[in-house]
């Protein structure tokens, strides 16, 4: 073989193990610091939302769940729910205000609604009111979001005391 040839097929080589230590790198880095998440075009209503009616992670323990009265099944608009109560899922029995934010739901600690299980993305899904209607978005997770028994691929409307299951918990918006 050639001096040429040796050195072209070791510059090759080179090439070859940096492009695998950047592909390590940015894998580290997504994992690490998440990716960026796809936000929902909010329709613009003319007046400013109303600030949050208190911090994301208040939570409120509830000591027996009650059944849920009867509760119209159209869509949850502001008028209409005022609160998450998780059903089931390491956290069963809490009951989180619910403002006029997005609420983000998943593993990571940036979540407003922090799920620790290892069936929850760090970014699982996304709460977001869409004009008066509140949407549940999935944001790519791994496991899905099912809202009423359906798989969420787009945003869709959120019915009153449908369940939303995001890992292992399931909860509901409720009055």
């Amino acid at each position: 073989m050639s001096q040429l040839t040796l050195l072209l097929l070791q510059i090759g080589f080179l090439v070859l193990m940096w492009f695998f230590v950047f592909g390590v790198v940015y894998s580290l880095r997504a994992d690490l610091f998440g990716v960026k998440v796809r936000n929902i075009p909010v329709p613009a209503t003319g007046a400013a939302p109303a600030p949050a009616s208190g911090p994301a992670d208040a939570t409120v323990p509830v000591q027996a769940l009650r059944p849920p009265a009867a509760e119209p099944a159209g869509p949850a608009t502001t008028a209409t729910v005022s609160r998450i109560v998780i059903t089931s899922g390491p956290k069963a029995g809490l009951e989180l205000p619910l403002g006029t934010e997005p609420l983000t739901i998943g593993r990571s600690s940036e979540s407003g609604l922090v799920i620790r299980d290892d069936y929850t993305s760090s970014h699982h899904a996304r709460l977001v009111l869409w004009g008066e209607v509140w949407m549940i978005q999935d944001l790519d997770s791994t496991n899905g979001t099912w809202h009423d028994d359906q798989r969420v691929s787009a945003p869709v409307p959120i019915t009153i005391g449908a369940p939303i299951k995001v890992g292992a918990t399931t909860f509901e918006l409720r009055k």
